[in-house]
């Protein structure tokens, strides 16, 4: 905010000129890194599927009324959040649409 030079009023003080300051490195925490994304891509391609993950897959399979519901509740039970809990359905629902259109090439 400029200062307009008069010792009274919301913007008094001496007359200077604004200066962008640069992005504090603070204000990326928590951005993925392409390294990152690398190396979880790797180890979900390795290891494959956690038993829960297994569950929730199944669950979504087996659908029924109310799954969403159910595979929440059942997220939310084993990873301890809201927030967690819905990212991993969604995560797992992508899992299986690729599984879904990998099927679909090969036949």
């Amino acid at each position: 905010m400029a200062r307009n030079g008069i010792a009274k009023g919301t913007v008094s003080g001496h007359v200077t000129t604004q200066r962008a300051t640069p992005a504090k490195a603070s204000r990326k925490k928590g951005t993925l890194g392409e390294r990152t994304k690398m190396v979880r891509e790797l180890i979900r391609e390795v290891a494959g599927l956690s038993p829960y993950e297994r569950r929730i897959l199944d669950m979504i399979k087996t659908g029924g009324s109310a799954a969403d519901k159910r595979i929440y509740k059942f997220a939310k039970r084993r990873l301890g959040s809201h927030k967690r809990a819905v990212v991993k359905r969604e995560d797992i629902k992508e899992v299986n649409a690729q599984q879904r259109a990998r099927q679909a090439g090969a036949s």
